[in-house]
């Protein structure tokens, strides 16, 4: 089967992509929903540089991947690999050919390391720790139903510390706050791709890709004089999705203790409720290790789900093409 890299997909082609990850998808996280078309289509046309490949078959597509390469050439910052195999077309070489494909991939864009998650429990684990991977981070995903949600005790929590206050924004973050933000991106403990990924231009680009693959972004920040303390951020999908993702949360080292991140992310809790009532759950997850904020979720009625886990390669060690 001959496997081709795609430039620009094709109306056509994208379809036959979400067809792919749809199926991967419901196959190997049985419960959950399919994933949204929109997404699907923010993720090959949104963001940052991305290399896309496909293996056609007679009904579509057999197996895809895509690397998403954030920064300029050469950046340190890892690649971005995310493989899918329709459920009927594995067991034949397709994901290791692709995988092969994109480490070529990173070499050609001077690259030193990629990423890559899997669910534990599911055919990717094994795949990634067979050609290179390593896991570097363990997370535990978590989700709440909004309807479980106390509402005088959300009230209760949404009472800040003294000499702080709040700032709200939907999209890309202000001028202003730029900086700031990226300093506290910095700060957070579990972030494995290090604390020199985050400056005020990729705080900017990870809200334009949002944007431009038709989700919304909701942030919620604490501030301290002119630096933010701490954070939480939530992506709500377009096409009138009912489960919304957190993305990050965090509080800068030298402002824990305050009960900040409750604070944070039963503010953010409230503002949905307010502006988007259509939202049923939130998933999160939070590093294994990390048993501030998991209390946190826990308090706040969150619900264990599944194990995620973050591997890193270095790209010496990954496959090359036959």
């Amino acid at each position: 089967m001959d496997i081709i890299e795609v430039a620009d997909p094709a109306d056509d082609q994208i379809d036959a992509w979400h067809a792919v990850v749809s199926a991967a998808h419901v196959h190997d996280h049985p419960g959950d929903p399919e994933p949204d078309a929109a997404q699907t289509v923010g993720w090959l046309l949104a963001g940052p540089r991305r290399r896309l490949w496909a293996a056609p078959c007679d009904d579509g597509l057999a197996a895809v991947a895509s690397l998403r390469l954030p920064g300029s050439f050469g950046a340190a910052r890892p690649g971005e690999i995310d493989i899918h195999v329709h459920p009927d077309q594995r067991r034949r070489g397709l994901g290791a050919r692709l995988l092969a494909l994109a480490a070529q991939g990173l070499r050609e864009d001077r690259r030193t390391s990629a990423i890559a998650q899997a669910v534990a429990g599911t055919p990717a684990v094994p795949f990634l720790e067979r050609h290179g991977f390593e896991c570097v981070l363990t997370m535990r995903g978590m989700m709440l139903q909004t309807s479980d949600v106390n509402a005088a005790r959300l009230i209760a929590l949404s009472s800040g510390p003294a000499g702080y206050r709040l700032r709200r924004w939907t999209g890309t973050v202000p001028d202003d706050l730029a900086p700031a933000l990226a300093q506290a991106k910095r700060a957070m403990a579990d972030n494995p791709e290090g604390k020199s990924a985050w400056d005020a231009d990729s705080v900017r680009e990870m809200a334009e890709a949002v944007a431009k693959r038709g989700d919304d972004l909701y942030t919620v920040a604490a501030l301290h004089g002119a630096s933010i303390a701490g954070f939480t951020e939530i992506v709500i999908p377009g096409g009138g999705g009912v489960r919304a993702a957190q993305y990050d949360t965090a509080v800068v080292p030298e402002h824990r203790g305050r009960r900040i991140g409750i604070w944070l992310k039963a503010s953010m809790l409230g503002w949905l409720q307010a502006e988007r009532p259509e939202v049923e759950e939130i998933e999160t997850d939070n590093a294994d290790d990390n048993a501030h904020m998991l209390a946190v979720n826990e308090e706040l009625g969150f619900q264990p789900q599944r194990e995620y886990r973050e591997y890193q390669a270095a790209v010496g060690d990954l496959p090359s093409p036959i």
